[in-house]
């Protein structure tokens, strides 16, 4: 899995996380002050005085302004950016998983697909056997000509299905090089990977770590940090009530008058026909909607661990049953009728009906691992995290 951990779609979930965390920055600091320079009382009908630039009968102010953020506005924004920038932290986890588990689904289509190629040029090969065998009855006149076209026949329709399983392996090839971000299909037969083990997932004994294994998921903790960004961004918009003040003071001199005067000076919004109503109603839905989705989240991830579970028992007991006793039936099933077909003990139709039940079996028994694979690996990545060293796809 450690190639999924970098693919494109993980790549795009971290960029949006480093925007997050930019936003901490724009959000975690204190206005700039303002910095005013002005020439005022410039006497356009008498002149403004001959002598030098500093006789000049001119106002000149050189001032500074700065905004005193009141009712703790910039520690409620920086809040907020902080829980939304966590939040982003745990999409790139979700992100993370989610390819993880479609990159472990493409990696068991493949070995499945290798899997099917393999039974079903065994079933060719075997085909192929059997219409050879037909053919010398046919010529010792033991066996109608109809009989030997018919193994023929069987035997070519094996040949398309091994072509067709081929093509199969290749999608699955592509589907993989996909999801690794690799530019060139993943090419050869897949060595050194065993199937998960049947061994049997332990119950979870109690609603408690149910709950447990609930709240670690990264899309519910998600959810939760963005209630809070939510919360902190209405205790911004609350704060709006409290008016900020802008303070400043400035330098004057004007020549023949004084040539050092001081202002000092502060402005103080009046809020009398309006207290920010419209941004604290909408920072209100914005937590109420929040906290619906977490609700939602958490009851989705309850259902998801609970059909998680379900799928990782019923596909395991199944391929059990597989393995345990239908395989091995069809296998001896097949192998008699074609003992007794070789000796003309049996005919042609019983000999191909227990060699389309084996090829059924066995195509039905590959399926059922790549689904008990699939079911495990999610199974196991939703409750606990997966180690590089049982991975089963790497780089």
């Amino acid at each position: 899995m450690l190639a999924a951990r970098d693919n494109t779609e993980v790549r795009f979930s971290r960029q949006t996380l480093a925007a997050a965390r930019a936003d901490i920055a724009a959000a975690d600091h204190a206005p700039s002050p303002l910095l005013t320079a002005k020439s005022s009382s410039i006497d356009l009908q008498n002149g403004i005085g001959a002598g030098s630039l500093a006789n000049k009968r001119v106002d000149n102010s050189l001032g500074v302004d700065w905004l005193w953020e009141r009712g703790g506005k910039r520690r409620a924004r920086t809040v907020s950016a902080q829980r939304n920038a966590e939040a982003a932290e745990a999409d790139v986890d979700e992100a993370i998983y989610q390819q993880q588990l479609a990159a472990g689904y493409a990696f068991y289509d493949l070995l499945g697909a290798q899997e099917r190629i393999v039974e079903i040029a065994s079933i060719e090969r075997g085909a192929a056997q059997l219409s050879g065998t037909a053919t010398r009855r046919v010529q010792a006149g033991d066996l109608p000509q109809q009989e030997a076209s018919r193994t023929a026949v069987e035997a070519q329709r094996s040949g398309v299905e091994l072509r067709a399983a081929e093509l199969d392996q290749s999608r699955a090839q592509i589907a993989l090089a996909q999801l690794l971000g690799a530019t060139l299909p993943v090419r050869g037969r897949i060595a050194g990977t065993d199937w998960p083990n049947l061994a049997m997932l332990p119950a979870i004994p109690d609603a408690y770590d149910t709950d447990s294994i609930i709240d670690a998921r990264p899309d519910v903790r998600a959810a939760q940090l963005r209630v809070a960004s939510a919360s902190a961004s209405l205790d911004n918009a609350r704060a709006l009530r409290s008016a900020d003040v802008t303070v400043g003071v400035s330098f004057d001199r004007y020549p023949g008058n004084s040539n050092r005067l001081l202002e000092v000076r502060a402005t103080v919004p009046l809020q009398w026909n309006y207290r920010f109503e419209g941004e604290i109603g909408r920072a209100e839905a914005m937590v109420v909607q929040a906290q619906d989705t977490l609700e939602k989240t958490r009851n989705d991830a309850r259902l998801e661990l609970q059909r998680l579970r379900t799928e990782a028992d019923v596909n395991a007991r199944r391929l059990q049953v597989f393995e345990r006793d239908i395989l091995d039936g069809a296998r001896k099933l097949a192998e008699s009728a074609e003992f007794a077909y070789r000796r003309g003990a049996m005919s042609l139709t019983d000999v191909l009906d227990a060699r389309r039940t084996l090829r059924a079996t066995q195509l039905d028994a590959i399926a059922a691992r790549v689904d008990q694979a699939k079911a495990a690996l999610a199974w196991r990545l939703r409750t606990q995290p997966l180690s590089s060293s049982s991975s089963p796809v790497t780089q």
